[in-house]
């Protein structure tokens, strides 16, 4: 239980008034490197714990089958609302002794445009137990973070998440407009439709969840969590909120220096040694977006105390960190991985790359070309292709009325027989099991086990000097602290953000 008194960031609410906002958002980053035991320990101090929302099906799915260490999947599934559902997940994925070595894991069914009801029983149960878990003990905020990239898993994951009373739904990686009006369906318990992207769609397609096929028809309704769009730019600010139906109830403003997907430059790409170039025209214009009256957070390299500070002397709440967090003992990468990230730092050997191709959905990605890992090319060359979790495929049309499936990472030869172009699969990595590997749950095929894929925020500056205070580590709430601590009251050495965006620019 946090102690409310002093737990940096948190302004306390008058008793029946709305919470107070966070300061700080913790990214929701990877496939559960934003685990729900960071979500927690960053939650108790009243700022904003944000599980990530990809691939839970997969990650609680191995949880099970690697043992469950701690009970806390079975913990957080005995609270599920319809016990039958939990009872058949554990009966299929749960091994009491764990997997023996060098086997592999058992699949999870691909998402689909109309899913079979285990695929859509496991997404919702396994959102709530994330959320569940991020929640219990305390009474501070928790959010998840969904891609609007990942269109198929966006309405199971954000029910499951609300039955666990999450408080934030954070979205990014495209154009959200269609969540408000969604996330106010399905606190109703009503059918809840979202409209995906079909390559050479003739009419649309959406994807679907009745809640009442979860759900009993007397359950009571849900809270409607708020909503955060994740965006790169003042127009797609504008564009959200045109109408009320689209309009959230604030914004993350993440400029292309965060890890993970960045928005593409605007206008024509220009890729110069492997990297896209942006220009002053990716620069969100901040002070434009404090005109729509929203709260707004910052993003992208904002994580040092005096850029905290500057980020609310601009109008922002506050911020929102990835990589200090990335980097905590609290996350879920690996200690093997987190280990060498950090010696790699301690010995300014950390590089972060912005790799234009490496994605299959053709948003940049940041990369950590670090040995023996994907992000190392000749670790890249030596994989065999294969697209078997299958979160980042695209859906197209084969005909009217029927789809496929197909994804720039696969075998370029079922890519091709799919429809796709040879240019299109140049450069892939496969960033479903890159990531699943780097917290510890690689897929093992003959006795080979899948490599990590690491990604960071470009900037480390905040990384840095960290280390230099903790030369051993540290955990999420020791990042709080050095990102909420005594800040100086006027800026002297350290450079001006438009400084430091010119020169990340140049």
């Amino acid at each position: 239980m946090r102690n409310e008194e002093s737990a940096p960031g948190l302004d306390l609410a008058q008793p029946g008034s709305e919470p107070a906002l966070p300061v700080v958002i913790q990214g929701g980053m990877g496939a559960a490197v934003s685990d729900w035991n960071l979500a927690n320990q960053v939650a108790q101090t009243g700022n904003l714990g944000v599980v990530s929302g990809t691939a839970l099906d997969t990650v609680v799915a191995r949880r099970l089958q690697d043992g469950d260490p701690g009970g806390h999947m079975r913990r957080a599934l005995a609270h599920f609302p319809v016990p039958a559902v939990a009872d058949r997940i554990l009966e299929r994925y749960f091994r009491p002794e764990g997997r023996e070595e060098g086997q592999a894991y058992l699949p999870v069914p691909n998402l689909t445009l109309k899913p079979v009801s285990r695929s859509r029983d496991l997404m919702v149960a396994s959102a709530f137990v994330e959320v569940w878990l991020a929640k219990e003990g305390h009474s501070g905020p928790v959010g998840i973070n969904l891609l609007e990239k990942i269109q198929l898993a966006i309405v199971p994951a954000a029910y499951g998440a609300m039955l666990a009373g999450v408080d934030y739904v954070l979205v990014g990686a495209g154009i959200p407009s269609k969540i408000p009006r969604l996330l106010d369906k399905l606190a109703r318990h009503e059918l809840a439709a979202m409209d995906i992207h079909v390559d050479g769609g003739t009419q649309t397609y959406a994807t679907e969840l009745n809640p009442r096929d979860v759900v009993p028809e007397d359950f009571p309704p849900l809270k409607r969590p708020k909503f955060l769009a994740i965006i790169a730019s003042h127009p797609l600010a504008a564009y959200l909120t045109k109408e009320e139906a689209t309009t959230p109830d604030g914004f993350v403003v993440e400029g292309h220096i965060a890890g993970g997907h960045n928005a593409p430059p605007r206008g024509r790409m220009t890729i110069e040694n492997g990297e896209p170039v942006y220009g002053t025209r990716d620069e969100a214009d901040v002070a434009k977006i404090a005109k729509f009256g929203l709260p707004f957070w910052l993003a992208g390299a904002y994580a040092t105390p005096e850029l905290v500070q500057e980020a609310k002397a601009l109008g922002a709440v506050g911020v929102q960190v990835g990589t200090i967090f990335a980097l905590c003992s609290d996350s879920g990468t690996t200690p093997q991985m987190r280990g060498q990230l950090l010696d790699a730092l301690a010995g300014d050997r950390l590089e972060v790359r912005t790799d234009a191709l490496a994605s299959p959905t053709g948003f940049p990605f940041k990369v950590v070309p670090m040995a023996g890992t994907l992000g190392a090319e000749e670790v890249y060359a030596e994989r065999t292709r294969i697209c078997d979790l299958a979160y980042l495929r695209t859906a197209y049309e084969k005909k009217p009325g029927q789809l496929g499936y197909r994804c720039p990472s696969e075998p370029e030869d079922d890519y091709l027989r799919k429809g796709g172009e040879l240019s299109n699969t140049v450069g892939r990595k496969c960033l479903c099991n890159g990531l699943m590997a780097t917290v510890g749950m690689p897929q093992v095929r003959s006795g080979v086990e899948e490599g990590p894929l690491l990604t960071l925020g470009s900037d480390l500056t905040a990384a840095k000097q960290l280390l230099a205070l903790h030369p051993d580590g540290w955990d999420a709430q020791q990042a709080l602290g050095y990102l909420l601590g005594e800040v100086p009251a006027a800026r002297t050495t350290h450079a001006t953000r438009a400084e430091e965006l010119a020169l990340a620019v140049r």
